[in-house]
């Protein structure tokens, strides 16, 4: 009885045995062999999750309004001082470039001269208008003679009123001769030389660029889908190529009203405060920012790599039965890792992360 259940036995091994070879030579022929070979996907389960939401976007380091200006001179004339080079350091106020002053000296002083001749007159004139008036009071000298005194003295009076201002306005000119720092900062540009001559047009020439490094902002471009998200105040960090391990802090300040559009995607510039107290930043940086939000509890998310655009459309790549199958979808909040599914896609869906392999 032994021997034939042993025997027994070892026919049903053998039967699963084949069994098994038979379904192996079939996934090979359907698989391996048929010139179709399997696809391996990087996927991901659709789960809920606590999402600490932010904002990324692209921006740029640039100086705030007032803190980047364009110095040219308001006079022609050759450059005779020209005492910084790029790169030095001027306070407000401090002179930075001369420009040849002897011709303008010289009608300052001719306006000086016109100016003194001019009151000399009026006072001469002056004192025949008090005395022609006594005089016409007693009917000495007739109307006519005291209307002509009269209107003599008032000419003097607007001839001084002239000389001034002429001179007022030759002693500007003059001024302009000397070129001052309007801000503090640091020389980022300088357009001419000592001994050129500059020439004025409607458009004085900008020939000195001073930036202020102490009042820089960030300029991020946030996607049309994030922009309602955004809000005044709300914390951001970002950090630069030249410094990747620095994360720099700050807060939204601005959001523009108007919209740029780079390869047909609507953005929001939105500007973030910096604190360049260490010089670390520079004009014109590209920076990578996030911008913090609120805490969302408990909504359907993939990770980001999973999402990817077709216009103004977004889409995720979703395995039905093996099989990948585009599915788009609206989207909400997004962190450094996770994007909010509002609708399109189902707990448990399983989604394909990255670009799909080549097949």
């Amino acid at each position: 009885m032994s021997i034939k259940r042993n025997k027994k036995r070892f026919v049903y091994i053998i039967f699963f045995i084949s069994l098994i070879l038979l379904a192996a030579g079939i996934y090979v022929y359907k698989g391996n062999l048929s010139g179709k070979p399997r696809v391996n996907y990087k996927t991901s389960k659709v789960l809920k999750r606590d999402l600490g939401a932010t904002v990324q976007a692209t921006g740029i380091v640039k100086p705030m309004v007032g803190a980047d200006v364009k110095v040219g001179a308001r006079t022609p004339g050759k450059v005779v001082e020209l005492p910084i080079n790029v790169g030095d350091k001027v306070d407000q106020g401090q002179v930075i470039a001369r420009i040849e002053q002897d011709d303008l000296i010289a009608k300052v002083k001719l306006q000086e001269a016109i100016l003194a001749e001019a009151r000399a007159e009026e006072s001469r004139l002056s004192k025949d208008y008090e005395r022609d008036k006594q005089l016409q009071a007693g009917h000495s000298i007739s109307d006519q003679k005291f209307d002509l005194t009269e209107g003599l003295y008032e000419m003097a009076k607007a001839r001084i009123l002239k000389a001034q201002a002429e001179l007022d306005f030759s002693k500007a000119q003059l001024s302009y001769a000397t070129i001052t720092a309007p801000i503090k900062g640091t020389v980022a540009s300088v357009n001419t030389i000592q001994g050129e001559t500059v020439t004025t047009g409607l458009n004085a020439p900008t020939f000195i660029r001073i930036i202020d490094l102490d009042r820089l902002e960030v300029l991020a471009y946030v996607d049309e889908n994030d922009i309602g998200k955004v809000r005044l105040n709300q914390g951001a960090i970002f950090t630069v190529a030249a410094h990747p391990a620095t994360e720099f802090n700050g807060k939204v300040t601005s959001i523009y009203p108007s919209a740029t559009i780079q390869d047909n995607v609507v953005y929001y510039i939105t500007s973030i405060s910096v604190d360049n107290s260490e010089r670390k930043l520079m004009p014109d940086m590209t920076a990578n920012v996030l911008i913090f939000m609120d805490q969302r509890k408990g909504v359907v998310t993939v990770p980001n790599k999973a999402v990817h655009r077709e216009g103004q459309r977004k889409f995720v790549t979703v395995l039905e039965k093996g099989s990948p199958e585009r599915r788009y979808v609206d989207v909400g909040w997004k962190d450094q890792s996770y994007t909010e599914i509002l609708d399109g896609l189902r707990e448990g869906d399983l989604v394909v992360v990255g670009d799909l392999p080549a097949r």
